[in-house]
């Protein structure tokens, strides 16, 4: 998602989250659910997420749901 500017921004702000607390959260289960509580407000970051990761979009909604 840091790829890509435009969404990296807005996961930035809407988040509160800083790059570099985005890096060192990866393990944080707070971090991981604000990013896939993002993923889930907009349909099209969702699609891309998992396009990358080679999952189903309904994947990262459960993982979400878990956290």
């Amino acid at each position: 998602m840091l790829g890509d500017e435009s969404r990296a921004d807005r996961l930035l702000a809407l988040t509160g989250l800083g790059a570099d607390d985005l890096r060192a959260g990866l393990s944080d289960p707070a971090v991981l659910g604000a990013v896939l509580e993002f993923l889930g407000q907009y349909e099209p970051d969702l699609v891309a997420a998992a396009d990358h990761l080679g999952v189903n979009p309904a994947e990262l909604m459960a993982a979400r749901e878990r956290l």
